[in-house]
């Protein structure tokens, strides 16, 4: 029996949101449609999408938003725009940027900008990462939460610091805010509050927010009409994005209202995991929805262990798992989302146990 197969025949799965099929989510997305007189966009101009960009602007204190088809090209658009406007003076960036990690060169590539990586790879930036650079920069851009490293984020001294110093130094400080929408109830503290300092801000509209796909991209009107109009030399409008924005839009507020309820969720979720040690949490303490959790075998064996929970049990415990850094060993994110939310307390921790047992029983 395939992966896929199995995880259909799964009646308890624990990462992530359940999917919606296309006929569900299509016609969700008409009804919606229909109950509010949706009418399409031309390249980006009419109530829909302009309403849902005045809408994001304002929730994080922005005088402007645009929406872009593609977060990649949201952000290095941003940061090249950032760039020309400082003598292309380098851009950091973490070791585990996006863009470092998953877009494949395309900064470099395509001539967008000079980039530095900056600070420990383990570790969200502290102010001193950035104050310490010798050289002149153009740009900071800093993701909040870090997902490559379970979601942590820079203390909020350090990211107050690190705000105060790019603007004394005339430095563009931008948020690559994928998950900005799990950080605000990680830190507590209203999205726009987070958002002050930045200069620009890029948020995904399809991550927590379960759209088609897409981004926006908030700055001041002046650098958001300069990003617009990047995005359609890049070939990033489309005759008609309303099927993207509606799919965000529809869900949106729902969605943000979640958020808390989700954070709560990964707190008993690591009350759970502290009574197996044989599984290591990244980080100690939850800072958004999402963790990372450390094995003790290797990829492979994980592997087995995943279809044998899934076809004995009906559990499924991860999507996608990663060689970890020493010999026999791997790790796997887990976004909580609404699958685990819906999962009964004693079903949570029933999987964590039978996944505990059977990583015991791999190391002897």
């Amino acid at each position: 029996m395939s992966d896929t197969e199995l995880l259909a025949r799964c009646t308890t799965i624990l990462p992530g949101h359940r999917p919606r099929r296309p006929a569900e989510m299509f016609s969700a997305m008409a009804a919606w449609c229909e109950a509010n007189g949706i009418s399409h966009d031309v390249y980006g101009e009419g109530a829909l999408i302009q309403d849902f960009e005045r809408k994001v602007a304002e929730l994080l204190g922005f005088e402007a938003a645009v929406f872009c088809i593609s977060g990649t090209m949201t952000q290095v658009t941003a940061l090249r725009l950032a760039a020309m406007e400082r003598g292309k003076a380098p851009v950091a960036l973490h070791p585990t940027s996006h863009i470092f990690v998953h877009e494949g060169s395309n900064y470099q590539l395509l001539h967008h900008f000079d980039a530095l990586s900056v600070g420990d790879r383990h570790r969200p930036w502290t102010a001193a990462d950035i104050t310490d650079i010798p050289d002149r920069l153009s740009a900071v851009s800093l993701e909040i939460p870090m997902r490559e490293i379970g979601g942590q984020l820079s203390a909020w001294d350090e990211l107050e610091a690190i705000k105060a110093h790019c603007k004394q130094q005339d430095i563009h400080l931008h948020m690559d805010g994928a998950r900005l929408w799990e950080a605000a109830a990680g830190y507590g503290r209203p999205l726009a509050e987070i958002a002050a300092g930045f200069d620009s801000v890029y948020v995904s509209l399809y991550k927590g927010i379960g759209g088609l796909g897409g981004a926006m991209l908030l700055g001041s009107s002046e650098f958001v009409a300069r990003a617009a109009k990047w995005f359609a030399r890049q070939g990033g409008k489309l005759v008609h994005q309303s099927p993207y924005v509606v799919a965000a839009a529809m869900q949106f507020d729902a969605r943000l209202a979640s958020m808390p309820p989700l954070f709560r969720r990964t707190q008993f979720l690591y009350d759970v995991l502290r009574d197996h040690p044989v599984i290591k949490v990244n980080p100690a303490a939850p800072q958004a929805n999402m963790l990372h959790l450390h094995l003790p075998v290797s990829r492979e064996r994980a592997l087995e262990i995943r279809r044998k929970l899934a076809a004995e049990h009906g559990i499924w415990t991860f999507h996608r798992i990663n060689h970890g850094v020493l010999p026999d060993t791997s790790y796997f994110e887990c976004y909580v989302g609404d699958n685990l939310l819906d999962t009964p307390d004693g079903r949570v921790r029933e999987a964590v146990a039978l996944l505990a047992a059977e990583l015991a029983a791999a190391i002897g």
